[in-house]
């Protein structure tokens, strides 16, 4: 059974999903075989995995730094929130209903089997499990049914590292206050600190980092200088979007207008990294701007709300006038969804059943059904020929005369619809931009011209993020606190 070690942090956002990332190049360049795992996760940022299922997306990013396929068991219990109180459940890859956050609180423990049995799964297979918690160990009034850290932690025998985000301020005492409201044995389990996102020359925190270690008499593994560069992977929180923008270049000009259940945005990533592509994400209170070459819809949690919430900022009469105006509109999963005539919920799965409106502009009509699509293809862009791949996940069945105008093809089938004068396209297929010949061709529609190989990028920026780790975290160390389970208790 392999060894494990798991990452806490004092908060939500202190950089743990990149750390396991790093961590897991890191070892896997030292000849470890290595596989990360997330107890649970809360995002609507998910990936579709070889084995049928869903998973975080910083997940399947570790993996992908590991050298390995995403699997269900690296995130056995996903919420994706689909409502300001409720979320979707999935657990072990497969949707199991919709929980208000109350009933979830009081009832998630009977989710700690399937955890522990995906992490059992895991640690078969390889030498190290880097776990990743879920906000921080500190939220003592969660501890009691906690399957996300401390809980998890003392169920599987895992020893922690806590760490800490210095960029936010008060560092100490997010360290110090963490220890000082964990009970002796949650306590126990932490074995050191680390102190992430420090700007500037690290010997002036040496005092507060010797103040941690006498307050805590945790060791401390290093503090480790921001990474400029992680704004290149994908992240996991919705609040990171608007480090997307490339507000104020020149190009292309593509606006993407930020609705309350945004979902799979790295969809953008690979149009953000472009130089040519000027890509600007509208927060709610602000118009569409008038200029855009594209606007972009891209996917949605509960596309029915985000539909409601894009009408109440003005966004359809913007979209309205920049169709008028000969612009494009490119919608992507539910922002396909919403460019139809109509989108029907007759189960009441995104809240009371009934049917809404849709923005008019494709001749196709939705209706969603509880089975969800979970696929992985391969295709190609029939314009050009460029070959694509990309993932469905979604739940509807889209039709409609449109649908007999695709623009992809998607193992031999068409896929996607378009209008009749080709400047408002959709489909159903995400991760279509991390295709560079596809990417490429669609932006040479607009006169842009393609400077990147994202893939290429994603790996240099994982290589440099290990090579970061390795200077300034002792990795070494860090090994040695890992450990074999004792016990795996269901």
């Amino acid at each position: 059974m392999a060894r494990a070690i798991m990452i806490q942090g004092t908060g939500s956002n202190v950089g743990k999903s990149i750390i396991v990332a790093g961590l897991a190049r890191a070892y896997t360049h030292r000849g470890l075989s290595v596989r990360p795992f997330k107890p649970q996760n809360m995002s609507n940022n998910a990936a579709v995995t070889s084995d049928g299922g869903e998973i975080g997306r910083a997940q399947a990013l570790q993996a992908r730094a590991a050298g390995v396929a995403p699997h269900t068991d690296m995130n056995p219990v996903l919420l994706k929130p689909q409502s300001n109180t409720g979320a979707q459940i999935v657990v072990q890859g497969q949707v199991r209903g919709v929980q208000e956050a109350g009933d979830f609180g009081k009832h998630k423990d009977a989710l700690m089997p399937y955890v522990l049995e995906s992490f059992t799964r895991l640690s078969e297979q390889c030498d190290l499990v880097i776990v990743e918690g879920a906000g921080s160990p500190a939220e003592t009034n969660l501890r009691a049914r906690d399957i996300a850290n401390m809980g998890f932690a003392q169920a599987a025998d895992v020893p922690v590292v806590l760490m800490g985000d210095i960029d936010r301020g008060g560092v100490i005492a997010q360290v110090v206050g963490t220890q000082a409201v964990l009970d002796d044995a949650d306590n126990a389990r932490i074995k050191a600190f680390a102190i992430n996102k420090f700007r500037g020359d690290v010997r002036l925190f040496d005092k507060g980092r010797d103040d941690i270690r006498l307050h805590t008499g945790w060791p401390c593994l290093g503090v480790i200088p921001w990474f400029g560069d992680a704004h290149r992977l994908p992240a996991e929180d919705v609040a990171d979007l608007p480090a997307r923008s490339q507000s104020g270049g020149s190009g292309l000009k593509i606006v993407v207008p930020q609705l309350p259940r945004t979902s799979n945005f790295d969809d953008l990533d690979p149009l953000a990294a472009e130089p040519t592509v000027d890509l600007q994400i509208i927060a709610r209170g602000t118009p569409l701007p008038a200029d855009a070459d594209v606007i972009m819809l891209i996917g949605s949690k509960a596309t029915l709300a985000d539909l409601a919430a894009l009408r109440a900022e003005g966004w359809d009469v913007d979209i309205a006038a920049h169709i008028r105006r000969g612009g494009h509109v490119l919608g992507l999963c539910g922002g396909y969804q919403m460019l139809g005539q109509s989108i029907s919920d007759p189960e009441g799965l995104e809240g009371t059943p009934g049917t809404a409106k849709g923005l008019g502009h494709l001749e196709v009509d939705t209706v969603l059904t509880p089975r969800k699509t979970l696929t992985i293809s391969n295709g190609t862009h029939l314009a050009s020929g460029a070959d694509l791949n990309g993932y469905e996940i979604h739940m509807g069945q889209t039709t409609g005369p449109d649908c007999a105008r695709p623009w992809l093809s998607l193992e031999g089938s068409p896929q996607g619809a378009g209008s009749a004068d080709g400047k408002i396209k959709a489909c159903y297929l995400h991760g279509i931009f991390s295709s560079d010949k596809f990417r490429k061709a669609w932006m040479s529609e607009f006169g842009a011209v393609s400077h990147i190989a994202h893939d290429q990028l994603v790996e240099a920026t994982l290589d440099d993020l290990a090579a970061h780790l390795e200077q300034h975290l002792d990795l070494d160390m860090l090994l040695k606190l890992a450990e074999i389970p004792a016990r795996v208790d269901a």
